[in-house]
């Protein structure tokens, strides 16, 4: 089980469980094609954001195998809500989990979604105890497997053709790490 102690504080950023008043800020991003582009779901309407977060307000505590831990990302400097992480747990026979990462586009190319993303890594590996952390994107999706690589991730794999997604069939990339290799320095 992981009950990180909120709010989790790294010099930009407050990392918190989601609240109902995040609404507005999540539908801002969640809301929009470009973000949902390389995502599993299309733009949200309110109503769809609205249930999303209904279902993130309960995942503040990784309880158990198969579960998912999902964590607001804040700016401390004016408290917007800019990003939406999230860390599932795939097996705990063999200490694995995934990351996933959404930002606000309106925040990219500073540095935040990699500030916000160590913690998840070091959430997994120093509280959780996982063995490997891993992470998959669209091969099209090239800052997500940028912010894999500024994580210090290998990638591990390039599948050709390997879904068939939104209707187009597409490459997905995998990157991985370690607990041996994790460095919360970096």
């Amino acid at each position: 089980m992981l009950n990180p102690s909120y709010p989790i504080e790294t010099p930009r950023l407050l990392l918190r469980p989601f609240t109902m008043d995040d609404l507005d800020a999540l539908h801002s991003f969640h809301s929009r094609p470009d973000v949902a582009r390389y995502l599993y779901w299309d733009a949200r309407t309110r109503d769809e954001t609205k249930a999303a977060l209904e279902t993130k307000v309960g995942l503040a505590v990784l309880r158990e195998e198969g579960g998912t831990l999902n964590i607001a990302v804040e700016l401390r400097e004016t408290g917007a809500l800019i990003g939406d992480l999230s860390l599932f747990w795939r097996s705990p026979e063999h200490r694995q989990g995934e990351i996933g990462f959404v930002f606000h586009p309106a925040y990219h190319g500073r540095g935040l979604a990699t500030e916000a993303s160590r913690e998840v890594l070091r959430l997994g590996f120093d509280d959780l105890g996982l063995h490997r952390i891993y992470g998959r994107c669209d091969a099209r999706n090239t800052p997500s497997a940028r912010l894999m690589e500024r994580l210090g991730m290998r990638r591990e794999a390039h599948f050709v053709e390997n879904e068939l997604f939104k209707g187009e069939w597409s490459d997905e990339l995998v990157y991985g790490m370690l607990q041996r290799e994790w460095n919360p320095a970096a």
